[in-house]
């Protein structure tokens, strides 16, 4: 049974930061999404609000004003808001602990975790609620090592990385794999971050909470775990961050990890610096292109944009210009679908086709 959940995503939602939330109304096999929180946008539809498309989710205000129209309490309570900060200040503190008073269990994506806290526990008991802390790993005996077994694997993996993070890698890869699944291809997604497997991804981990001497071995285990049961005809992996961003290791360890054999690169256009790092500039494309080639030995076979800070005009001249410079399918995926890549990797990976 999928329980319902409500979504906190105050002043964030269908913004950078807002990425849990955004990903959740777009897709979720683990929890009925019955309301998002964000007194910015109450009272539209969260579907429509984000791209355009009904899904009769409404948002709402607050916890009190989601629980009063709702007239019920759903089983979870979800914080929906991925920040620079790992960290909660009081104000937000208080959040979680309005939740728990209603008696929703806590679902915690944050790096911070709750079970940790002891102002959060004791409360958790006194409410008789539980804490999921979602990006909380195994301890160590419990973690794996690289291997060298991902050079025996034969299945195509194929990584969606990106010019920087939140740009919708996670989103792109899970339509790709959705739309492999249409042509009877045995396709299997691999999350790499907390939004996948909230959504309810089967293999993975949230890559940036492990020490660096992991994140290797556990995409290398996630991905021979995801050939060993399902046998599948290709993989599509979750990318993280960018390859040329500072700030962060997973994209390295995600295309080691994996022994990628092709990348798709996914690019907002108009960004001028990095996500949540304003004085440092974006890449170019054809740099980002370049680097990943290099680093992976394998060929990057389509370009998926991001439309942030775009009109439909800009967006369409921008996937001509690229297709053109750069002869490589292009596309916003949640516009205009995916139609070309899934021909690209037909012609890339012609064994897939049964």
């Amino acid at each position: 049974m999928i329980e319902k959940a409500l979504v906190f995503s105050e002043n964030e939602f269908g913004k950078v930061d807002g990425k849990v939330a955004n990903g959740l109304i777009r897709y979720s096999e683990r929890y009925k999404i019955v309301g998002i929180i964000d007194s910015t946008k109450a009272g539209l539809d969260a579907g429509e609000c984000l791209d355009g498309i009904k899904k009769g989710i409404p948002i709402f205000s607050s916890i009190d004003d989601a629980l009063e129209k709702l007239n019920y309490i759903p089983k979870y309570f979800i914080y929906g808001i991925a920040p620079l900060s790992p960290f909660l200040d009081k104000e937000q503190r208080q959040i979680i602990i309005t939740a728990m008073e209603k008696g929703m269990d806590i679902v915690n994506p944050l790096p911070e975790f709750f079970a940790d806290d002891k102002e959060f526990m004791q409360k958790a008991s006194e409410c008789n609620v539980k804490i999921f802390d979602f990006r909380k790993p195994p301890k160590r005996k419990g973690l794996h090592l690289f291997t060298g077994k991902i050079f025996e694997n034969k299945t195509p993996v194929i990584v969606v990385t990106g010019t920087d993070c939140a740009v919708g890698k996670m989103t792109t890869a899970r339509i790709i794999v959705e739309a492999l699944k249409k042509e009877n291809i045995n396709a299997v997604f691999i999350a790499t971050g907390q939004t996948g497997l909230l959504q309810g991804a089967k293999y993975g981990m949230a890559l940036d909470v492990l020490t660096s001497g992991f994140t290797t071995g556990e995409v290398e285990k996630a991905i021979i775990d995801a050939v060993n049961t399902e046998h599948p005809d290709i993989i599509i992996v979750e990318g993280q961050g960018g390859l040329s961003h500072p700030a962060f290791n997973s994209s390295s360890a995600i295309i080691k990890g994996s022994n990628a054999d092709a990348i798709i690169i996914q690019h907002p256009p108009k960004r001028k610096s990095r996500c949540d790092f304003p004085t440092i500039p974006m890449p170019t494309l054809e740099s980002e292109i370049k680097l990943n080639e290099m680093f992976s030995k394998s060929k990057v076979i389509a370009i998926t944009l991001n439309d942030e800070d775009m009109t439909d005009t800009e967006l369409i001249n921008t996937i001509a210009e690229y297709e053109d410079r750069y002869q490589l399918p292009t596309t916003n995926v949640l516009k205009y679908g995916c139609d070309n890549i899934i021909k690209k990797i037909f012609e890339v990976f012609p064994e897939i086709l049964k």
